[in-house]
């Protein structure tokens, strides 16, 4: 029986940055197929209760710092707790990687992954065309015929598709991944997905 992964995530988000790659690594160890599922969370919270980080508690928003450098520590990954470029708008990034979908699977988690450490651990800014366009570049995708595509009609629909998607699943954070109909919310899950592949 093929083994499918709906991957929920935005490419601003700290906590894809940092399952991006384990995700990726278990998904292959286990002979599985990712759709790529990149989706609005600015539509999402108000439905879902979720508020966007500035709009949270001085707590909350303190214990994020805590936990997000607990976790790069223990992961080994670098990342830069103050972004220069934190928050800007996900969307054209979000395009770029539908686009690349379209492309394969294959070729938009490669850019999903650049654009995640674009902004986590480089200082880019994602929401700038050239930057994009570069990025893209630099993980072998020809920038003009994407840029073309994430611009198109085709490409916000589908965007707009995959959010109301969301919505209508109760996916309520990012990263979530859906395997079976059963979600895993936060890269702290993943070896729960893990022995989920596993059965």
């Amino acid at each position: 029986m093929s083994k499918l992964i709906d991957y929920y995530f935005t490419p601003i988000s700290p906590y894809t940055y940092l399952g991006h790659e384990r995700f990726l690594e278990i998904a292959a160890r286990h002979g599985a197929t990712v759709a790529v599922k990149p989706v609005d969370y600015g539509r999402i919270f108000p439905v879902s209760g979720g508020l966007p980080l500035k709009q949270r508690a001085p707590q909350r928003q303190a214990y994020r710092l805590i936990e997000l450098e607990r976790w790069s520590k223990h992961l080994g990954k670098a990342l830069n707790l103050k972004p220069k470029f934190f928050p800007v708008s996900p969307d054209a990034a979000a395009k770029w990687i539908i686009a690349a979908q379209a492309r394969g699977a294959a070729e938009a988690l490669r850019l999903a992954g650049a654009l995640l450490r674009a902004v986590w651990a480089e200082e880019r800014d994602i929401s700038d065309e050239p930057t994009l366009a570069s990025i893209a570049s630099g993980e072998g995708l020809d920038p003009a015929p994407l840029a073309a595509d994430a611009a198109s009609p085709d490409t916000a629909s589908r965007y707009d598709a995959l959010t109301q998607e969301a919505i209508e699943r109760q996916i309520f954070g990012a990263p979530t991944y859906v395997y079976r109909d059963e979600p895993f919310w936060g890269q702290d899950r993943l070896d729960f997905l893990d022995r989920a592949l596993a059965k």
